[in-house]
């Protein structure tokens, strides 16, 4: 490869993994072209996508960048797997497609900018930003629903103790009907 099309394809590396700070590695070697396709294609339908890359070039597309620390993990044929909600997502998106091709090997990913890799098996059993935010919701808002049961049960004993006293009160049922025809 020349020169400038190694640049030109640094350049196009560098455009489009700007602005992540996270992302996973695989190696798709063992697919066959079908398979491998099959694969692209069910990522595609999850937003998620999966590109074979040159280490090298990678690497130097990656200096500089929130990806860096993942040039150290380029070795031997790669392929650098972005996009879902968040990297967690793609990995149990990944670690899913194991099952359906099992020549695929996956290696490592990296979260949010961090310079530690980590193993895409133990990156899919992390809880994604959506179980996190609503883990967060239930614990924000379980005190106010206890809160609500202790003023509702007594208040509602309250009221029924009331509703009772009137109904057995002497009077009551004939109250209205005299109010009714006096107005009339």
């Amino acid at each position: 490869m020349s020169k400038p099309v190694k640049e030109m394809l640094t350049q196009e590396y560098r455009r489009r993994y700007a602005g992540l700070d996270g992302a996973c590695l695989v190696s798709v070697i063992g697919l066959d072209a079908i398979s491998t396709n099959r694969l692209r294609g069910e990522l595609k339908a999850r937003n998620i996508r999966l590109q074979v890359i040159k280490n090298s070039l990678a690497r130097r597309a990656f200096a500089g960048t929130p990806l860096e620390p993942l040039g150290s993990a380029l070795e031997g044929p790669c392929a650098v797997v972005t996009g879902g909600e968040s990297v967690i997502d793609v990995a149990k998106v990944l670690v899913a497609a194991k099952k359906n091709y099992p020549k695929m090997e996956l290696r490592v990913g990296m979260l949010d900018g961090d310079a530690e890799l980590i193993d895409i098996e133990r990156l899919a059993s992390l809880k994604s930003r959506t179980e996190m935010l609503g883990e967060l919701v239930m614990l924000i808002a379980s005190p106010g629903r206890r809160l609500a049961g202790c003023l509702r049960g007594p208040g509602g004993r309250i009221a029924g103790c009331v509703q009772a006293v009137a109904e057995k009160a002497p009077g009551a049922g004939e109250a209205e009907p005299q109010a009714a025809e006096a107005g009339a």
